[in-house]
């Protein structure tokens, strides 16, 4: 592999531009005007980041608006419509759909992702199979980690237990849950947390998906984390019911899930579409506030989720969008705040997944260089990225815009 030289960068704890030296897919230098004859890739004075890290989302579901429509446009309908709809799935199927999804994220600077899989009965193993296969088809430009979950039920759904064994034996990552679409929610969670103490793997669970505060599932997961002592091995997506709590409830939930060490992901464009269809006037929006658990030392994230399907019919899996729209719902305008919402996109998810990754000597040369000087000036402005590189070999570019004045 030859040395490349990528000139003119910004680094977050440099005060001024620098060039970055690789070699052999690590990087062996950092400074000011770095004297080589390699190769030269241009900066153009942007800042280059490890890269983003998509931490919830779902390929075996992406790319289905063709085949099926969410009529009520709630959580209930985008589960129905989709329910429907596997039962046509083919590994094929899934593969090609997923594909698009991860060459669409590549070139917006993704170069992590945990993808969740539906495991049922009706659908077996062929979604599975096919993110397996993706997984090892696009490691050269992006490192995929497997979820496996019962969208559908564990409890109520014989077969479903068995089926998630065996993608754990044959390669998933990590195992996920859906409490809320089970008969026996606890039990469902009790028997996951006992289920990835076996296979020793972390959990990601779909939480608490709707406005209704009477009730919520987060206190059991917490307690059954702190009874496993899986304690910063699980996380928690959509919680939309966060969203509606009064300022002392919600704090005394950042505490609890700070003790207990578990992380949130937030959806912005799904919990966006999906909450609050029962009124007419004054609209929730439904979004988690994760920059004030991630203020108080909490793992935040925010991710897409969907991309065009019943629960999400847009996307363009860029994640400088989707910290954009998150700013936008909270509205959040410092730079401290933009800044913590590029990191809950790149930093915060890299820890999730426990993929940390530094620009410095001796690190591996993988990073994406974006057109803007800091994290909240990419967000703010949805900075597309310019290029990326997985271990010293660039994966993507994406050429300048050109003015053509008269």
């Amino acid at each position: 592999m030859s040395d490349l030289i990528v000139r003119n960068v910004r680094l977050p704890d440099h005060e001024t531009s620098v060039d970055v030296l690789v070699s052999d897919g690590l990087i062996a230098a950092i400074g000011p005007g770095i004297s080589t004859d390699a190769l030269e890739l241009q900066g153009l004075g942007g800042l280059l980041t490890p890269g983003f890290v998509e931490s919830h989302i779902h390929l075996d579901k992406a790319c289905i608006l063709d085949r099926c429509h969410n009529e009520t446009g709630t959580l209930a309908g985008a589960i129905a419509s989709v329910g429907a709809a596997k039962k046509t799935f083919t590994t094929e199927d899934v593969y090609q759909r997923g594909r698009k999804v991860l060459e669409k994220a590549i070139v917006q600077g993704t170069n992590a992702m945990r993808t969740h899989v539906e495991i049922d009965p009706g659908i077996g193993l062929q979604g599975f199979d096919a993110v397996l296969r993706l997984k090892k088809e696009f490691a050269w430009a992006l490192d995929l980690q497997i979820c496996v979950f019962p969208q559908e039920g564990l409890t109520n759904y014989p077969g479903t237990f068995e089926l998630l064994e065996e993608a754990l034996e044959k390669g998933a990552d990590l195992l996920g849950g859906c409490p809320y679409t089970d008969t026996d929610p606890n039990a469902q969670i009790r028997i996951l947390f006992e289920l990835a103490r076996r296979f020793d793997a972390d959990l990601d669970f779909h939480l608490d998906f709707d406005l209704d505060t009477g009730w919520r599932h987060l206190d059991e997961v917490a307690r059954q984390t702190i009874a496993f002592d899986w304690q910063g091995r699980v996380a928690i997506g959509h919680v939309t019911k966060l969203s509606a709590l009064p300022r002392a409830d919600l704090m005394e939930t950042v505490f609890l899930m700070r003790d207990a060490g578990i992380a949130l992901t937030v959806l912005p464009a799904t919990d966006l579409f999906l909450m609050g269809r029962e009124h007419n006037h004054l609209v929730p929006r439904g979004v988690a506030p994760a920059h004030l658990f991630h203020d108080h030392g909490v793992c935040c994230t925010m991710a897409t989720n969907n991309v065009l399907n019943p629960f999400t019919p847009y996307g363009d899996c860029s994640l400088t969008r989707m910290a954009n729209l998150y700013a936008n719902v909270h509205q959040l305008s410092t730079e401290v705040d933009l800044e913590a919402c590029f990191a809950m996109v790149t930093a915060a998810p890299r820890g999730l997944i426990g993929q940390a990754r530094q620009i410095a000597v001796g690190e591996e040369a993988t990073f994406v260089a974006l057109a803007a000087g800091s994290g909240s000036q990419a967000v703010a402005e949805i900075a597309r990225p310019a290029w990326g590189m997985k271990r010293g070999r660039l994966s993507f570019e994406c050429p300048e815009a050109k003015l053509f004045a008269p």
